[in-house]
């Protein structure tokens, strides 16, 4: 059985930090949580990803999905059209008929399909895109296992991208492609994802393909197959809707190709939503690369997990060590 790595920014805050002349004591068994003390004696401290440097209000905004879209759009920036529903027992205690059958009923507006998502879920963690009544109950249900509040959107076609900024500057952007797997005409889609496993376990990935996700496992059958069906020599099947890395997917990096146009509504999203470090997700009609046309602000991240995304290259490494690198000397001395 293989042993499931420490999060990436204990170690890597732990080896950056002489630099400066700081040090890390970091909580031992789980590698998880930290504190720093640098050389003028100020202390700060770490937890996963989120680290002492965006204010605390504007982090737990950035972290509740429907506030976050209320605020941007209030800001003049175009996010999916959207509300939010609640569980069976959050809308009876707080006197709400903004349950799942009203969520069914405001999808049916919207029109299929829609995607559905927990209001404050991470690394795209039960997203997913529903096609039928059945798969929205289906979805619903597993959300409001883990959330008491649901988002239904209307689905927005697109190139997902994320961009990073730290205090106005815009530290690294990159295209997230969705899981995929290519067939060899003899394996079945069950033996290349344990294989696509078995990879990214090897390039140091801490991610993990549940192979009963019923989102995976959804999208796999409305293509057609099933985890046992074997696909043809270098066919190529897209098998998650969502493209984060945490859910198997992949990055292109596109730090040095942004628009400066792209780079300035990241670089004023993060101004505007009170943040200092900050991960703006956006789905663009076109490329990044091009002068903005039709985008929308899929969402904003206080604490922008890149642990998956420093593993896709040398140069990625570089980019996040600098970017760590500069956040403790803005912790140090802000």
């Amino acid at each position: 059985m293989s042993t499931r790595p420490k999060p990436y920014l204990g170690q890597l805050l732990t080896r950056l930090a002489p630099e400066l002349g700081a040090s890390v004591l970091l909580e031992p068994t789980w590698g998880i949580a930290g504190q720093i003390t640098f050389k003028n004696g100020r202390r700060r401290y770490f937890r996963y990803n989120t680290l002492d440097i965006n204010t605390l209000g504007a982090s737990e905004i950035a972290k509740d999905k429907d506030y976050a879209s209320f605020f941007l759009e209030k800001g003049g920036f175009p996010t999916p059209t959207g509300k939010a529903f609640f569980s069976k027992k959050w809308s009876e205690a707080i006197h709400s008929e903004q349950n799942i059958d009203a969520a069914y009923a405001y999808a049916v507006s919207l029109g299929f399909p829609v995607v559905v998502k927990p209001n404050s879920g991470s690394q795209g963690t039960l997203v997913s895109v529903v096609h039928t009544k059945k798969e929205f109950y289906s979805a619903l249900k597993e959300i409001f296992k883990a959330d008491r509040v649901a988002l239904v959107q209307k689905r927005i076609a697109g190139r997902d991208y994320r961009v990073v900024v730290l205090d106005g500057k815009i530290i690294s952007a990159y295209e997230r492609v969705p899981l995929r797997v290519v067939g060899d005409g003899t394996s079945s889609i069950r033996q290349l994802l344990v294989r696509k496993q078995a990879q990214f376990e090897q390039e140091g990935r801490d991610t993990c393909i549940n192979l009963e996700d019923p989102v995976l496992l959804r999208s796999i059958s409305r293509k057609g197959y099933s985890l046992e069906s074997i696909l043809m020599q270098n066919e190529s099947v897209q098998l998650r809707d969502n493209a984060n890395l945490s859910t198997g997917g992949d990055s292109i990096d596109v730090t040095h190709s942004i628009h400066p146009e792209f780079a300035k509504i990241a670089q004023d999203i993060t101004s505007y939503m009170g943040l200092r470090l900050c991960g703006v997700d956006l789905m663009i009609e076109t490329s990044i690369d091009e002068a903005p046309k039709s985008y929308s602000v899929l969402e904003i991240n206080s604490a922008p997990g890149l642990d998956h995304y420093v593993k896709s290259g040398a140069a990625q490494e570089k980019i996040v060590e600098d970017l760590y690198r500069e956040v403790l000397m803005h912790m140090e001395h802000a």
